[in-house]
């Protein structure tokens, strides 16, 4: 591992590799993608979708995902056909009816979760989930033009079925959830206490859709507090870590970054918003991201700093950054954004592809992260770039990396990973989300260009990318339900303010809501925080953030100095925040009645409605 470097001399150093990179790797200028090499491109890549997805269907389905290479297959999460349930949303965008029907069709015959498979969360999550969800939104609904008539929810009953079985990963004194659970038995005994902020804090966008379609408050309460206990536990410069113990809320790795066990973290809280109108998410990630830019952008590149110091402590662009300007782009901030893709994309042209990690400091590939295993990122943030700006520029991008893809990765089966971005070796295995994915953002950038006909850019409904490609819909059912009423207009008793508080702060215990979200223990130093308001029902002028919903970051001083009087022995960490999150008498939803956590400790016991069929 190099040596630390202070942030001036690193600030300069990547500034000046940056104005070298700019003038001596310029590519050279070449004519501009034409309408009709943009349709050529655009039916390219749904060759390059049908040979990998045919690949898949024809040597390794029903396991996990290809070997592209050696033409077999491998379960590589938890062997229920993960790429075809990835592949579903991109089979309806491509207007493939007979084989999105045919999928739709054998998943809801032959897929069941009652298996003994420890999983990860997060993977299961945005894969899995996501992919069932998106699909179940497309095929129940005349608007999307690829409704299948026979179609009665059955995703959307895997889904809750799935979702359920992730909840025990939830039950945690910091709400935060554990890194993998089985999906019979629930979290072993054993299982790691320690998880990234990636992991714990982007399960939004699925939970939250999934409680609205079925109607369960559970799931979005869940992922919202899991946001919640991650939040509190922020530096005074409202920097996040790369990883955390769900237990005690400690940091065990402080570097705060933009990208690897990080990244989706900020995604997810600008899209929550988007998607579900909570401005309690707009308000965490303006703070979020203001600090990231402040301490992070050294522009046009990020660099990792420690979070509590924002010392640099690694100068290392990483391929999972590349979703940055995209994220920009939905955030309204273009012009950083343009100067940072430029930047990542020269990386691109360097090599053929971008390696896991590019070390800012020696411009040269990080030692052990050569490899690109077909990533998206880059291609997400050139389209939605284009969409933004319809510079020609990211077609020529677009371009570039449909031919690295044919040249160097396409392989007899499908495409495979690149072992190394410099000698180009190729790795038989081929991740799932390149069909969510990568592909897709590439059909789409082209499409763009030719003139769109498709389901994102000219259909129904204004849609949100998860982290894994899946299309959600802001319908009216997803984007206008609010179970706190915090809408405009809505009914706001402020007369009820200083009651609340008052009552709250008499018996704080029986107010308490979990902290996060979870019953806590009577001995819980968490539970011993001093709430400051019950929640309040609308946005109305003149209220804080916290008035509106009830949240309360207590300050670390504060806290410091109740937990010293209580023990002298118990270590702190007074670079972080206490968060607590209380509730009024007349809300709609009582915790009081702890339906949450008993929900959340034993889903496992509910009662199987059917045999499950067998794969």
């Amino acid at each position: 591992m190099p040596s630390l470097r202070r942030p001036t001399s690193a600030s300069i150093l990547v500034s000046l590799l940056f104005l070298f990179l700019s003038v001596f790797l310029c590519p050279t200028l070449t004519d501009g993608v034409t309408p009709e090499e943009a349709k050529q491109l655009r039916d390219e890549v749904r060759e390059m979708f049908y040979h990998a997805f045919n690949g898949y269907m024809d040597h390794a389905f029903p396991l996990d995902e290809l070997k592209p290479q050696s033409c077999g297959g491998e379960d590589s999460l938890g062997g229920y056909a993960l790429t075809l349930i990835d592949a579903l949303d991109t089979l309806a965008l491509l207007g493939d009816r007979d084989r999105f029907s045919a999928s739709v069709e054998w998943i809801s015959k032959n897929l069941q979760f009652d298996i003994n498979k420890t999983v990860s969360v997060f993977e299961t999550t945005i894969r899995v989930l996501g992919g069932l969800l998106s699909a179940h939104l497309i095929a129940s609904d005349y608007a999307t033009g690829m409704r299948i008539p026979t179609y009665d929810n059955q995703l959307l009953n895997l889904a809750e079925d799935l979702g359920r079985r992730l909840l025990p990963a939830f039950d945690t004194p910091s709400g935060i959830p554990f890194g993998s659970v089985n999906l019979r038995h629930g979290v072993d005994e054993h299982e790691s206490k320690i998880t990234s902020t990636a992991g714990g804090g982007t399960l939004t966008l699925e939970f939250g859709v999934l409680s609205r379609l079925t109607n369960d408050s559970i799931f979005e309460q869940a992922t919202k507090n899991a946001v919640r206990g991650l939040w509190a536990q922020r530096s005074k410069l409202n920097l996040v870590g790369a990883h955390i113990n769900v237990f005690t809320g400690e940091w065990t790795q402080k570097d705060a970054g933009i990208g690897t066990s990080i990244d989706s973290f900020y995604e997810y809280l600008l899209k929550a918003y988007l998607l579900f109108g909570d401005e309690e998410y707009l308000y965490i990630f303006q703070e979020a991201y203001a600090a990231a830019m402040q301490y992070l952008y050294n522009d046009p590149w990020y660099v990792e700093v420690n979070m509590d110091s924002a010392a640099v402590v690694w100068p290392l662009f990483n391929s999972l950054q590349a979703f940055w300007p995209g994220l920009q782009v939905l955030a309204g901030d273009i012009d950083p954004a343009i100067r940072t893709h430029t930047a990542f994309f020269s990386v691109w042209k360097k090599y053929g592809f971008t390696p896991e990690g590019f070390n800012l400091a020696t411009f040269s590939v990080q030692h052990g992260q050569r490899s690109y295993p077909l990533r998206p990122e880059l291609m997400e943030s050139t389209y939605w770039l284009y969409k933004a700006t319809r510079d020609p520029k990211y077609l020529d991008a677009g371009r570039d990396m449909v031919a690295s893809l044919q040249y160097s990765a396409r392989c007899a089966c499908g495409y495979c990973h690149i072992a190394d971005v410099e000698s180009h070796k190729q790795e038989d295995h081929m991740e799932s989300f390149f069909l969510a994915e990568t592909v897709k953002y590439l059909w789409l950038l082209f499409d763009l260009a030719v003139g769109p006909d498709n389901l994102v850019d000219n259909g129904p409904y204004k849609y949100i990318f998860s982290t894994e490609g899946h299309l959600l819909p802001a319908t009216p059912e997803i984007s206008l339900v609010q179970e706190h009423c915090s809408y405009f207009g809505a009914y706001c008793n402020t007369s009820n303010i200083r009651q609340d508080v008052l009552d709250v702060a008499t018996n704080p215990r029986d107010n308490l809501y979990g902290r996060v979200g979870t019953a806590l223990p009577s001995n819980s130093r968490y539970s011993d925080s001093t709430p400051v308001s019950g929640f309040i029902k609308g946005i109305c002028p003149g209220l804080t953030h916290g008035q509106k919903f009830g949240i309360s970051y207590i300050s670390p001083g504060h806290r410091a100095h109740e937990d010293d009087s209580r023990n002298q022995g118990e270590q702190t960490n007074g670079e972080s925040h206490s968060i607590v999150i209380v509730q009024s008498q007349n809300s709609d939803y009582s915790p009081s009645e702890n339906k949450y956590h008993e929900k959340l400790v034993e889903p496992h016991e509910r009662k199987q409605t059917s045999d499950p069929p067998q794969i």
